[in-house]
């Protein structure tokens, strides 16, 4: 996925402006305008429309740059069966480490999310390691978990004095993490 924040800098670097980098993406199937729009929203972070491999490639070439300089690798775990609050615990031990260390922690973290963050850390580095980036350089640039509400199947009763229930509420969480090369 195209990185905003690195397109950005890579763009500021080498004074290379809008309509230089449109007239690259015009050549593959865009016309100018449309390149234009896609090229400022790319700028903005809104990836309407979605920049495709050959759209990442185009650009690095008219930023004479490689195309791992552009892109960042992301995975998710939607749904995970556990609170959003007790895995945001895990999330914050990790952010902004190298992905070796980041596993390491994980490893000998006592927590019950440290398996499930794991898992989605190791997706996000199998996806870079599948774009043949430098797996040793890899940091983790954000990692995010949002909330997603009470699990479906899981809204039971307990009982409780004079006839009254009170509600059980399992929550479920998204956990989102992207690692970028250094």
């Amino acid at each position: 996925m195209l990185s905003t924040e690195k397109f950005n800098e890579l763009c500021r670097e080498r004074q290379i402006g809008v309509d230089e980098l449109a007239e690259h993406l015009a050549r593959g199937g865009f016309d100018r305008q449309k390149a234009t729009i896609a090229v400022r929203n790319w700028q903005k972070g809104l990836f309407k429309p979605e920049p495709d491999t050959e759209d990442i490639r185009r650009l690095a070439t008219a930023l004479s740059a490689e195309v791992n300089d552009l892109v960042d690798w992301r995975s998710s775990y939607r749904y995970a069966p556990i609170s959003a609050r007790k895995a945001r615990l895990v999330t914050q031990l990790i952010s902004g480490r190298g992905v070796q260390d980041a596993m390491d922690i994980l490893k000998f973290t006592r927590k019950r999310a440290a398996s499930m963050i794991d898992k989605v850390l190791k997706s996000a580095v199998a996806n870079a390691d599948e774009q043949q980036a430098d797996i040793d350089n890899l940091y983790i640039s954000s990692a995010r978990v949002d909330d997603a509400g009470v699990r479906i199947g899981t809204k039971r009763w307990i009982p409780k004095d004079r006839g009254r229930a009170h509600p059980i509420r399992k929550k479920a969480c998204h956990i989102h993490i992207t690692v970028t090369q250094a």
